[in-house]
């Protein structure tokens, strides 16, 4: 049996502080979405874009919280 590990709003705020992104703790996906996107307009963060497009092109592990919170804020980078 495969386990296959889904992209939650912990994970998907912890990928955006690897990348750089300042968020505060208690971040939901959609907060977390929205001041990443904020962040990349102010200056552009590396590697930002490669994750959007990496979550977006796994939709079947992306919890649908961060799949819409993506969409909503993220899917124009």
């Amino acid at each position: 049996m495969m386990i296959v590990d889904l992209v939650d709003g912990d994970d998907f705020r912890a990928r955006l502080i690897a990348l750089g992104v300042d968020l505060p703790a208690n971040a939901d996906p959609d907060e977390s979405a929205r001041l990443a996107a904020k962040a990349h307009q102010e200056c552009p963060v590396e590697g930002l874009p490669a994750l959007v497009d990496e979550l977006t092109s796994r939709q079947d592990i992306v919890l649908p919280a961060v799949r819409d919170a993506i969409e909503r804020h993220l899917a124009h980078l």
